[in-house]
């Protein structure tokens, strides 16, 4: 039997997304995993697992009991946004520690946070919930514009749109409206004030109330009026850092939270920050993997360490850069190939996550950044600025061939945006 402490970990994701969060908690913890489907890439780094259908609060109760029955759990965790609710009230029912339901309750809905905001004097953006056309026209009246319309209780930029017009209005809320019916806990649609400016998010750590800003990402995003992110950039040593630092702080203590990880978004306006959402959990995109490779903060095992009554460590183990670029076709089709041409120095890995084969579908045409994404690559180098130009140039040595929806055009073409 091992030593090492038991962490129950709740839905773990995608191996190309989330596969270094599991890898990095087995490097300290044996893992009993709580899946909505038979484990495969996961099964080296884990000890135990239960199946169940997370979606149902019952179901996943259910099996977390029976892998405590089995197990002496020392914590529970996830990184998955979805499941932050009901991991929650598991912890709870199993009488391990964790934020309360309510707490989680209020980082998923947008409007309960932007309420908690205003009443902590955390600088948010202007914000009015719609559950009818007519009543998000009535709130752009009041905003004015620009507005983006979005989900109240999304991630992952589903559902978030920018308009400049009142025409633009009716095609906006069905767009943000078919996001929202994606949450299990509010299909509402938010107005919201355009914060414009520059986007970063401040990776946190919050242990016993205390929190600690380790690390800020610098954000690239793709064309309006869609918020998708086409790229990231780490640096050990950006001076924004302590410019958001504060804010970020201000927000997760708004919010109630005293324990765990969390990726605080914000846009500088007039250089200044201005919250727009606390998501208490890693932050997806592989930004925990970035955060690694530039300051040697493990953000993953700071979640289990916490989850399990431990002090997590995080001290910078390095002082470099890294970066992230997202590959995305220039248009929605059908991909044909994918490949790196060319060996580009600095470059940490390329992962490709569609075969031939595979449908793409944009926002602007009814799908969304995961739908649409074809692969991503990570690189590094003394400094983020060189990390972001090496993963320009290995961008630029990516072959992508793309079938373009019919009747668009009959042949193949090439390309990445």
């Amino acid at each position: 039997m091992s030593a090492r402490p038991l962490v129950l970990v709740v839905s773990p994701g995608d191996e190309a997304d989330r596969g270094y969060c599991l890898e990095q908690v087995a490097a300290a913890y044996d893992i009993v995993l709580l899946t909505g489907a038979e484990p495969s890439w996961e099964k080296p780094h884990i000890v135990d697992h239960a199946v169940a259908d997370l979606h149902h609060t019952t179901a996943l109760l259910s099996a977390g009991r029976a892998l405590a029955e089995r197990h002496d759990l020392a914590g529970v965790v996830t990184w998955d946004e979805w499941n932050l609710v009901p991991t929650a009230r598991l912890a709870r029912a199993l009488g391990l520690a964790a934020n309360s339901v309510q707490v989680m309750r209020a980082c998923r809905n947008k409007a309960t946070a932007r309420t908690l905001f205003a009443r902590h004097g955390v600088p948010s953006a202007a914000s009015i919930k719609a559950r009818t056309l007519r009543e998000a026209e009535l709130a752009t009246r009041t905003l004015g514009f620009p507005a983006v319309i979005k989900p109240a209780a999304a991630a992952g930029s589903i559902g978030v749109i920018r308009i400049d017009r009142p025409e633009e209005l009716p095609a906006a809320f069905e767009f943000a409206s078919a996001g929202a019916h994606r949450s299990r806990e509010d299909n509402g649609v938010l107005v919201e004030e355009y914060l414009d400016g520059p986007e970063v998010s401040v990776e946190c750590v919050t242990h016993r109330g205390t929190t600690t800003a380790v690390a800020v990402t610098r954000k690239r995003l793709g064309p309006a009026p869609y918020f998708d992110e086409t790229g990231h950039t780490v640096d050990a040593a950006d001076p924004l850092l302590a410019t958001v630092a504060t804010a970020a702080g201000a927000a997760i203590a708004a919010l109630g939270i005293t324990d765990g990880v969390q990726h605080v978004e914000m846009r500088l306006v007039g250089g200044q920050p201005r919250l727009i959402e606390v998501n208490a959990r890693l932050g997806g995109d592989m930004i925990g993997h970035l955060v690694h490779l530039a300051t040697g903060v493990d953000l993953a095992r700071a979640a289990a360490d916490i989850a399990c009554g431990y002090t997590p460590d995080l001290t910078p183990a390095r002082h470099q850069g890294a970066a992230i670029r997202f590959v995305y076709p220039a248009y929605s089709g059908t991909l044909t190939a994918r490949r790196l041409t060319a060996h580009v120095g600095g470059v940490e890995r390329v992962r490709f996550q569609r075969q031939a084969g595979d449908p793409l579908v944009l926002p602007q045409d009814g799908g969304d950044l995961y739908t649409a994404r074809i692969g991503f690559l990570i690189t590094t180098g003394p400094s983020a600025a060189i990390a972001e130009a090496r993963a320009q140039e290995a961008y630029r040595n990516l072959d992508i061939q793309v079938a373009p929806l019919p009747p668009t055009a009959p042949t193949t073409g090439q390309g990445a945006a």
